[in-house]
């Protein structure tokens, strides 16, 4: 390292790149920058208005956190401008809405559909083989009849991805995994339970979406950021990052937040198992369609999921229901679709807002009289939106961690650590500040999990 304090460089502006930022701005950190190649900050957790006055969001995003720390940032940055909201999830599938999760509330299904999931249930009690993908794993605690009424066909629609070219090591509190005496009692005795999972409680921006978080952080680090600068190269032998305007940015540590196939793409003396090792990392992108209504929404739901195959998207979002400033005027409706896409499950860009509505006409979302009222529409289809949980992806990840930080650099959040169980929001500001805590101060990481062999635990003093 340099005299003194190290010079930082940071690649991306999303909630990891600005937690880093942030954190060293109130630390007194001079000697950083952050370099992002859009002209907005936020990455995927950014939010847009249309021409219309429309607010959207980049997917449904709700905020709830595991960590004091950022608990205090978003209050700080919110103040007294947020919602707070009781989660109303619901799953729409045999044309009609249970409440979610679906596994604790089937008794509102189809009397059969009921027995296939108990009878399903009833025999993972004497299932004694050991899962070695997601696929396996559905059955083996869920049992088949789950499996195949809404676990897989959910799944696919999520991920873009065959389910057992999953894994299942994910899991933690992004699934609810099935009790049986839960469901059998919600089943005898008529009960809903609605109530599980991390975020069944949520505060929302009362104005300019998600984004005005992500806004709000780029006060603090305007002095260190430089917009619109995409990366060329990185060499770790001189420790510098050429960025396309032919400027070169030394550093002594480097956060890198862009998707990791990305950076092993753009830095020079990677040994080829390092190469080799991406093509194990697989992910999936989406279609984002914003439908806007010139009349009320006539529900308070939150969001809701389709399984069904026949249903362009995976999940809707009253994302108007959040903040009455996400719609121009009151008494509009905004509805928010999210469609995935991948090799294993192409989508037509050019039909899909046309499709959507279509759906959400015929799920009883918009009535067929409501194509006549809407007065905007939204698409935003990122490449990458879901770090896919493959198979293959802990072993690369084993191979390519390690190497990078033998070279000093880190590589952390949604898409540089490729863990979509540490995904969230609140998980990757959070890398973005323990990456500066460890830097600095040599604190261990709380929030990236070392996947795979060999994977460096400690990292660089």
């Amino acid at each position: 390292m340099s005299q003194g304090e190290p010079r930082i460089v940071i690649i991306g502006a999303g909630p990891t790149g600005l937690g880093a930022g942030y954190r060293l701005q109130e630390l007194g950190h001079e000697d950083w920058v952050i370099l992002e190649a859009n002209d907005y900050v936020g990455g995927l957790a950014t939010s847009f208005t249309d021409e219309a006055g429309f607010t959207y969001d980049i997917g449904g995003h709700v905020m709830f956190s595991h960590y004091d720390y950022y608990d205090e940032l978003v209050s700080k940055l919110m103040g007294d401008d947020f919602t707070e909201l009781q989660r109303e999830a619901w799953v729409w599938m045999e044309d009609r809405f249970i409440p979610y999760p679906f596994q604790n509330n089937i008794r509102d299904l189809d009397p059969q559909t009921v027995f296939d999931c108990v009878s399903g249930l009833i025999q993972t009690q004497r299932q004694e083989h050991q899962p070695t993908n997601f696929r396996e794993w559905v059955d083996a605690v869920m049992g088949p009849g789950i499996a195949r009424h809404f676990m897989i066909p959910y799944n696919f629609k999520v991920w873009a991805t065959p389910a057992e070219l999953m894994n299942f090591v994910w899991i933690g509190e992004r699934v609810s995994v099935v009790d049986a005496e839960t469901i059998l009692r919600n089943v005898i005795l008529g009960e809903d339970q609605v109530s599980w999972g991390p975020n069944n409680t949520f505060r929302y921006p009362l104005r300019g979406g998600t984004g005005f978080l992500y806004d709000g952080m780029r006060r603090f680090v305007e002095d260190h950021l430089e917009l619109e600068t995409p990366v060329a190269s990185v060499d770790p032998a001189a420790k510098e990052v050429r960025t396309a305007d032919g400027r070169v940015w030394p550093y002594d540590v480097l956060l890198s937040t862009m998707p990791l196939n990305h950076l092993i793409g753009c830095t020079e003396s990677v040994p080829d198992a390092v190469r080799r090792a991406v093509d194990g990392l697989h992910w999936s992108g989406s279609h984002i369609v914003g439908v806007g209504i010139d009349r009320q929404a006539d529900t308070t739901k939150n969001w809701i999921y389709f399984p069904e195959p026949e249903v362009p998207f995976y999940r809707v979002t009253y994302l108007s229901n959040y903040s009455p400033y996400i719609t121009p005027r009151p008494g509009q409706t905004l509805l928010l679709t999210e469609t995935s896409q991948s090799t294993h499950k192409p989508e037509d860009p050019t039909t899909i807002v046309d499709r959507v509505i279509d759906g959400l006409v015929a799920t009883g979302l918009m009535e067929e009289d409501d194509r006549q009222r809407v007065v905007t529409t939204w698409l935003c289809s990122p490449e990458m939106s879901y770090p896919v949980p493959s198979v293959t992806r802990d072993a690369s990840l084993g191979t390519i961690q390690p190497w990078l930080r033998s070279q000093g650099i880190w590589s952390r959040g949604r898409f540089g650590a490729w863990l979509y169980e540490i995904g969230n929001m609140d998980h990757s500001a959070m890398q973005g500040v323990e990456f500066v805590n460890q830097v600095l101060f040599g604190d261990p990481e709380s929030v990236w999990i070392a996947r795979g062999e060999g994977v460096a635990g400690d990292g660089i003093r």
